[in-house]
């Protein structure tokens, strides 16, 4: 049990240190755009932080997690009998102390058991439960639907379209088509990736002259492929302005 303990010890010392000295890498190099410094940090310099942590955690388990177990006054040996006469003590050997014994500390093994299961539990949910899309990456279709009347704006450029996906901002494209007719209205045409499970999707529009739009994404999880546009909508946040917007999902593979 010492060993086990011990030894989990030390490697969630290695992976705090590892994660640490990589942590402390990026945060000093400051803005990384390519993701060089934080793979250079994480695979070249973090390995040196692994192996001080998992030094340390072991120095940690023989600090606090092994303890000295007392000698309880059952163990000891009675005293000899009063009625023995001063001759048959003198002579009589002494008690054999019995060494203390080390055990683990059981608020130090409790404590290494926990976090030991919540990185497992993690580990699990990130590597088989993955957090991405269980059709890969899909593709949404937006359609965003002007008032009667309004026309569209002078150039592609001047359309403002993103998602937030689970907490990722991603800008969404237009193709040379980016635009139709829907009877008497002009309809931006738009597209993006997904590739999260998140229930949390929201989609945004700027054009010229109005305000930004917004729009809950209403899909579920890990969604599958959806049979067709779904019904219009007017943006939640400002439906002054009369625009609507539908989507569908579409599997890349």
């Amino acid at each position: 049990m010492r060993f086990i303990i011990g030894f989990l010890s030390g490697v969630l010392g290695m992976l705090a240190g590892w994660a640490g000295l990589a942590a402390l890498v990026i945060a000093l190099a400051g803005p990384d755009r390519d993701g060089g410094i934080a793979m250079g940090a994480f695979f070249n310099i973090g390995p040196a932080g692994g192996l001080i942590g998992f030094v340390a955690g072991v120095l940690l388990f023989v600090k606090f997690g092994a303890v000295t177990q007392a000698i309880t006054s059952a163990q000891a040996t009675s005293p000899p009998d009063a009625e023995r006469s001063d001759v048959a003590s003198a002579t009589a050997p002494a008690p054999a102390i019995p060494p203390a014994r080390k055990r683990v500390s059981p608020i130090f093994a409790v404590a290494v058991l926990l976090v030991t299961g919540g990185l497992a539990w993690w580990g699990w949910y990130e590597l088989i439960r993955s957090p991405y899309l269980s059709h890969g990456y899909m593709t949404l279709n937006l359609q965003f639907k002007l008032p009667s009347g309004m026309a569209l704006p002078a150039d592609s450029t001047d359309v403002h379209a993103s998602v937030d996906e689970g907490g990722q901002h991603a800008d969404v494209l237009l193709g040379r088509a980016w635009h139709g007719t829907v009877g008497d209205r002009r309809v931006i045409l738009a597209t993006i990736s997904l590739s999260m499970k998140t229930r949390h999707r929201v989609v945004h529009l700027e054009i010229p002259g109005v305000p930004e739009q917004t729009w809950q994404v209403d899909l579920p999880n890990d969604p599958d492929p959806t049979p067709g546009y779904s019904p219009w909508r007017l943006a939640s946040g400002n439906p002054a302005a009369k625009i609507e917007m539908n989507f569908s999902l579409t599997s890349d593979h």
